[in-house]
């Protein structure tokens, strides 16, 4: 049976904005490129682009081979899970050309495979041509295109030796006999597949997994500042807090990098992950070790009121992250199931943007962590309702914090 290999990516310019995608089908046996597809799809979500993508490249796998064995490779989380039925399909958009591209093979002759973005290049190259070509009125010419030409010439540069400094002249040839097709590289090569260590490893270094952390909006309790944790009464947001979802909503349409959506189980922040998810047409994914802190029996309450009620409880608290509110969950508790969060999160979503709409002392919990910061800091951050916190996670441990309570959206 012969066996195709289909990579496949879309695009949006605003998500929703100006789309395309781009397919590519190559033979498995040879890597030879066979067929490449490519258009521009007018308004759409990245995830509809990415669908369309693969529907394009499994029915060109289709015409060349109806009963070929299909290995499907997309650097789309979302479409993969979903396609193998890990993650159901609840977006009304997708749910049609998830069953068009299920409906091309017979399901035991497709698998699939999740690839970081800086392997999917020849596809997103092609994407970006078609809505290149979109953008001038055009529609998109394989006669035209350069993908697989700079795709390839990308892949020689990543994997060439550094060499010594002033050693550009090497590295030039290589990337030219790359363009050409030269078979020369091949035993180059060899040397540079082996993994880099240390500087010059760039799984760690180059696609980290970003978070992007948003609290949720505000409800009834929020501007009392009161206690709302995962113990209480689950209140939803309120009117204000729906606005500031709306508004967080828009600014990561707009900005369009947002891949996937993670919340926590806790109704304020499900409708808040629900707002953002509307406009980028993603699925809500849950995850419980993201619920903020039981606060036992000072839920409900103001700072002012335990410390007046329960002041030797509360001066306990403060001075160490072991001690709880009766009934609740200590900060150690806390930073402990986030941070297996975390590790588990930053794993699955390496080399992507994910959301994750949470609460006030998970985020400041992630923060302070990746600082290396002391357990006190948590009572020395300012955390507003609906703002936006950013913090990245390299390959080899490492975390950069790069934004902290961004409220900009919301004025």
């Amino acid at each position: 049976m012969r066996e195709f290999i289909v990579e496949a990516d879309g695009g949006s310019r605003g998500n929703p904005g100006p789309a395309g995608y781009g397919s590519v089908v190559i033979d498995a046996a040879t890597g030879e490129t066979l067929r490449e597809a490519a258009e521009y799809i007018g308004v759409a979500t990245n995830n509809v682009a990415e669908y369309k993508g693969l529907v394009a490249g499994l029915k060109a796998a289709h015409e060349l081979d109806p009963a070929a064995s299909v290995h499907v490779r997309m650097d789309s989380k979302l479409v993969v899970e979903q396609m193998t039925g890990r993650w159901k399909i609840k977006h009304p958009g997708m749910k049609p050309l998830a069953a068009e591209a299920a409906g091309i093979f017979p399901a035991d002759r497709v698998t699939y495979e999740w690839i970081p973005r800086a392997e999917n290049k020849h596809a997103d190259r092609l994407a970006n041509e078609a809505m290149d070509a979109g953008k001038r009125g055009e529609r998109w010419s394989a006669s035209d295109s350069t993908a697989e030409l700079d795709a390839r010439a990308a892949r020689s540069a990543a994997q060439a030796p550094a060499g010594p400094p002033g050693d550009a002249t090497a590295g030039a040839a290589k990337a030219r006999a790359a363009l050409a097709g030269s078979d020369t590289l091949a035993a180059d090569n060899v040397a540079a597949q082996a993994p880099p260590v240390g500087w010059a490893a760039p799984a760690d270094l180059s696609r980290p997994a970003t978070f992007v952390l948003l609290r949720h909006g505000e409800t009834a309790l929020t501007p009392q500042k009161r206690f709302s944790g995962s113990g209480g009464s689950d209140p939803s947001l309120s009117d204000v807090g729906r606005e500031q979802a709306e508004r967080a909503a828009a600014a990561f349409s707009a900005r369009g990098t947002i891949q996937a959506i993670v919340s926590s189980p806790l109704k304020r922040c499900q409708e808040t992950a629900q707002a953002v998810a509307a406009r980028l047409g993603l699925d809500v994914r849950i995850e419980d070790e993201l619920r903020e802190t039981d606060f036992g029996a000072w839920e409900g309450l103001t700072f002012g009121e335990v410390r007046e009620r329960r002041p030797e409880e509360l001066n306990a608290w403060l001075a160490s992250p072991d001690a709880a509110p009766p009934g609740g969950e200590s900060f150690a508790a806390v930073a402990h199931r986030v941070s297996a969060a975390r590790d588990r999160l930053a794993a699955e979503y390496a080399g992507r943007t994910v959301l994750l709409v949470t609460h006030v002392t998970p985020i400041k919990t992630l923060v302070r962590l990746a600082l290396g910061a002391p357990p006190e800091s948590l009572f020395r951050m300012e955390l507003s309702a609906a703002s936006v916190s950013a913090v990245a996670y390299y390959g080899d441990g490492n975390a950069s914090v790069r934004l902290l309570n961004d409220t900009s959206h919301l004025r």
